[in-house]
């Protein structure tokens, strides 16, 4: 077989089932409800016993008046109970709207506001941080987690532990994902059953993981890719190693406690693990793939090197599915090819397919049914500017070689992903031009050490304002999360500008050596002042 049909075989998927994820789950709880789906700590979790909790979690919630379509907010830790509330969300149609648990301010509000949140599962630890907005929103439903009146516990002892009597189909929207608001507030991804599900089945596929195997569980649940490997775990019949967060320092000593033969890595976890001193670790931990997204090209080889595991790179996104493209092949820094299900291209401004070696943004369209762009949550302009010709456009920016592998060059949209998080520019702009001294904001990234980027602002401060930058971040600790804080501070007189006065963000100085830098400062922003 020539190297062109074999690579061809290596990305050929099966197409995805009309059968959904509920109907899987009800039948592997009758075949196989003794096999460990998941441990965490001392607590093992199996496939039966989850299913019965998932099932009296979705009947009591049916109980309490919620209908498939409704849409239900959940803000909770890393614990098995969150597994439980997403799968039993799913079981019966109810549309997840995931809240990261970092947020506060503004950004913890937008979700409510945006995603028009019918009921919300949250754990009391998260009391105070909602306080505010649910002072602003009644919902139709509030249940605890935790704390004096623990409404999860009761939903937990809830009678009924047979399959919920209202299923989804296979094309019903059963969650929201938040997008990285590149190009504006976050925008809410339709996702279908179908899409969540290929995503997992893609995972399978880059991973080549067998029944039986397991992965170390480290990803946060409020996003997409700590959903894909829940769902892939029951689909490939894997068993999850489950921390409560990632640890760079302890990463292969939790791989090896578990047992784990594969690990998941996002953007800066590489990095931050290549940083921590060499130990015995390093090669006794039984990892043999290591496979994610955003492994920096020139610490590809040092990682295999150093720990034994082969690299398994590939490329997706919230509007799509969790990997699009997969190298199968270890091509040193490739996303590799599309999955059969998708055809991918790089384009000019124009949608002209661009030559090999060429930049340009990348574009995928579907060939599969139902696995396309589903839209944005009540939002037909951002739906159909997503969109060219039945192009997807995805607003990164790659190259393909002369073999057909693509590249990742970069992010066109006003975005930056820092630790493995996608920040939004507007995210953090607008909460500091609530600030009455700051007159403009601009946030660009800036290179880490970490292989992604760091947070750059550039203030114009008001007329007469003195405004300095450690009073500036105490001021804006309070109001957004920990991962949206910047870490470089500089002050500008003038903006250079567009036509139309949009501020050039291009132009603006990518160098830290002119600015205030928050880590050599000393400065704790949650300190008391400014």
């Amino acid at each position: 077989m020539s190297a062109d049909l074999l690579e061809a075989a290596a990305v050929a998927m099966p197409g995805v089932a009309d059968t959904t994820l509920r109907q899987v789950m009800d039948a592997q709880a009758i075949s196989d409800p003794d096999r460990i789906y998941c441990t965490f700590g001392d607590q093992v979790l199996r496939f039966g016993a989850l299913d019965a909790a998932v099932n009296r979690v979705a009947n009591a919630l049916l109980a309490r008046g919620l209908r498939p379509g409704d849409r239900v907010a959940l803000m909770l830790p890393s614990h098995p109970d969150h597994i439980v509330s997403i799968f039993a969300l799913a079981k019966v149609g109810l549309v997840r709207v995931p809240v990261n648990t970092s947020l506060v301010g503004p950004s913890l509000d937008y979700p409510f506001e945006a995603f028009a949140v019918d009921a919300l599962i949250a754990d009391a630890s998260y009391a105070e941080a909602l306080a505010p907005v649910l002072a602003q929103r009644p919902l139709r439903a509030l249940i605890w987690r935790g704390g004096a009146e623990d409404g999860f516990a009761a939903l937990l002892a809830h009678p009924d532990a047979a399959p919920p009597a209202v299923q989804p189909g296979p094309d019903d929207i059963i969650a929201i994902t938040p997008s990285s608001g590149t190009t504006g507030a976050p925008k809410g991804v339709l996702k279908s059953d179908r899409t969540l599900r290929a995503g997992p089945m893609a995972i399978l596929r880059l991973t080549e993981a067998q029944p039986g195997e397991t992965l170390l569980f480290w990803e946060a649940m409020h996003h997409g890719a700590g959903v894909a490997v829940l769902i892939a775990a029951v689909l490939g019949r894997l068993q999850l190693g489950m921390v409560e967060r990632f640890s760079a320092s302890r990463f292969w000593q939790q791989a090896a406690q578990v047992g784990a033969a594969r690990v998941h890595y996002l953007g800066s976890v590489l990095p931050m693990v290549l940083k921590q001193p060499e130990g015995p670790a390093d090669r006794s931990h039984g990892v043999r793939i290591a496979w994610g997204g955003g492994c920096p090209p020139e610490l590809w080889r040092p990682v295999e090197e150093r720990f034994g595991v082969e690299i398994r790179e590939g490329y997706g996104l919230s509007e799509l599915i969790t990997f699009c493209t997969v190298n199968m092949t270890g091509k040193t820094g490739s996303i590799g090819r599309p999955l059969s299900w998708f055809e991918a291209a790089v384009m000019d401004a124009e949608g002209r397919a661009l030559p090999p070696g060429a930049v340009g943004e990348l574009c995928f369209r579907a060939l599969a049914p139902g696995l396309g762009f589903l839209g944005y949550f009540r939002n037909d302009a951002a739906t159909a500017d997503a969109m060219r010709d039945g192009w997807f456009r995805t607003g990164d920016l790659a190259r393909q070689d002369e073999d057909g592998d693509l590249f990742f060059a970069g992010r066109a949209k006003d975005s930056i992903r820092r630790r493995g998080i996608n920040i939004s520019a507007w995210e953090v702009e607008r909460v500091l031009l609530d600030h009455p001294e700051v007159e403009e904001a601009a946030l660009i990234g800036v290179p880490s050490a970490l292989g992604e980027e760091e947070i750059k602002i550039f203030i114009r401060r008001a007329q007469g304002s003195d405004l300095q930058p450690d009073a500036l971040l105490r001021w804006c600790a309070p109001r957004m999360p920990r991962f949206q804080l910047p870490r470089f501070v500089a002050f500008v007189d003038e903006f250079p500008r567009t036509p139309t006065q949009r501020i050039r963000k291009l132009e603006l100085p990518r160098d830290i050596q002119d600015c205030w830098d928050l880590e050599s400062s000393g400065l704790n922003p949650a300190q008391k002042g400014g």
